[in-house]
């Protein structure tokens, strides 16, 4: 590929500006590599009833 050959070319039809700029916006979009999403904890709330916990509000109502 030259220098002078564009990176895209429209075959059929003739797109408006703004449609030409959607076109490339979307082609820019979908190249970028996506990121791993960030690991989300859970709240003290939910970590209270797992069985792992000692403890928690599942103890809270036994007799001590």
């Amino acid at each position: 590929m030259s220098a002078e050959e564009p990176l895209i070319r429209v075959v059929r039809g003739v797109p408006t500006a703004e449609e030409l700029a959607a076109l490339v916006g979307a082609i820019i979009v979908r190249s970028r590599p996506t990121a791993a999403p960030a690991p989300t904890t859970a709240s003290a709330w939910a970590r209270s009833g797992r069985p792992a916990n000692s403890g928690g509000w599942r103890a809270a109502g036994l007799p001590r």
